[in-house]
């Protein structure tokens, strides 16, 4: 599989897994892209996240392993505790350093590494969520000249993620799931 020049992250807190469901949901088994999902849960969830999402959607649902190659038809899903962050090789790496905004795995964290190593080739998706983290990880996606899109809040579980985002990024995009949906199917390359 060739390596894409493009990446996608998608964070999420409370009612992100829906949200994210939502999103995923149609997308083809050999979708073109790289998803890197980035979802707040309890430190000591045990529950696997893994099976969640390889019950509902096409695309290949794997936990981040340390120094994993980043394929197309993937979602890669950020571990429990763990910061994920993407490389210059477009590998991963894991870290497990002190909590950003009261997470880890932060969406901040994960964000900015992608805006690093992808630039304006970076797509960042913001879901519901009940924290401000992401916020300024995706402003910096903005300021690196990449695509920035924020869940519709009235459509969102929990609003405070995205309107924390609209915020403080006046030219993200605002979209509900199902066009999001469709943003995505559009960039699909066959």
């Amino acid at each position: 599989m060739a390596v894409s020049s493009k990446v996608i992250v998608i964070g999420g807190s409370w009612g992100g897994i829906q949200a994210s469901l939502a999103v995923l949901r149609k997308l083809p088994a050999n979708y073109s892209i790289p998803i890197v999902l980035v979802l707040h849960r309890l430190r000591n969830f045990e529950g696997s996240l893994q099976e969640v999402y390889e019950k509902r959607i096409a695309l290949k649902a794997v936990e981040v392993e340390e120094k994993e190659k980043l394929l197309p038809g993937h979602v890669y899903l950020a571990p429990s505790n763990y910061h994920v962050l993407l490389e210059n090789d477009h590998t991963f790496s894991l870290d497990d350093s002190e909590l950003e905004n009261y997470s880890r795995p932060s969406i901040d964290v994960t964000f900015m590494s992608a805006a690093d190593v992808f630039g304006d080739n970076t797509i960042g998706i913001l879901l519901s969520g009940a924290s401000k983290d992401g916020s300024s990880g995706l402003k910096y996606i903005f300021e690196n000249g990449g695509t920035t899109i924020v869940q519709d809040p009235d459509e969102a579980e929990v609003s405070t993620m995205p309107l924390s985002a609209i915020n403080s990024i006046p030219g993200c995009q605002i979209m509900g799931t199902a066009h999001i949906q469709a943003y995505l199917l559009s960039l699909h390359e066959h």
